[in-house]
Formats: structure tokens, sequence, C-alpha cells
């Protein structure tokens, strides 16, 4: 999907803070959890989202997202991670 799109998309659907992120080649978080939904659109290199034990890869052109509350953790890969994301508050 292309950024432009992926960022109307976003405001469309009610999620607001958009903004670009960097991580670092190797970064790794333990496990924790949000109190909003993510969506995000990867632009460079990749991420991977350990969730309820499964681990999914996202690169460029992929998007992930992540319900409010659930626990995960993230494993930057060897060239980094950037990408666009959006944050959406949980429903009431």
């Amino acid at each position: 999907m292309d950024a432009t799109a992926f960022e109307a998309a976003l405001g469309r659907d009610g999620f607001t803070g958009v903004e670009v992120k960097a991580l670092e080649p190797g970064r790794a978080t333990p496990p924790h959890a949000h109190p909003f939904e993510v969506r995000a659109l990867v632009l460079d290199g990749d991420i991977t989202l350990t969730v309820d034990g499964r681990q999914d890869r996202y690169g460029a052109g992929q998007v992930f997202t992540m319900a409010a509350g659930h626990p995960h953790a993230e494993t930057v890969g060897p060239d980094g991670v950037r990408y666009l994301v959006g944050r959406r508050a949980a429903a009431a």
C-alpha cells in the first residue's frame, strides 16, 4: 500500500497521532501492551511481533495491527525498521 493512501485511511478510520517511527537494528522489547489500538505500514526494514506465542515478521509494504491491551513483544531486524503508525483509543 502507498504511504499517502495508508495515512488517509488512518484518518478516515479514526486513528490519530500519526507519525513515522524508526527503530534501531536488533532492538527487542519484552512483552508489553498499549492502552490504544495500533495500525502501521512498514516503510523500510522489518519487525517481528510475537503475539500469543506466534511470531510474525513484517517487511516493507506490509501492514500490522495490534489491539488495545493485547500483550506482544517486538524484535527489529538487522537493518532496523521504519514505519508509519497511527493510534486509536480503545473502545469504551
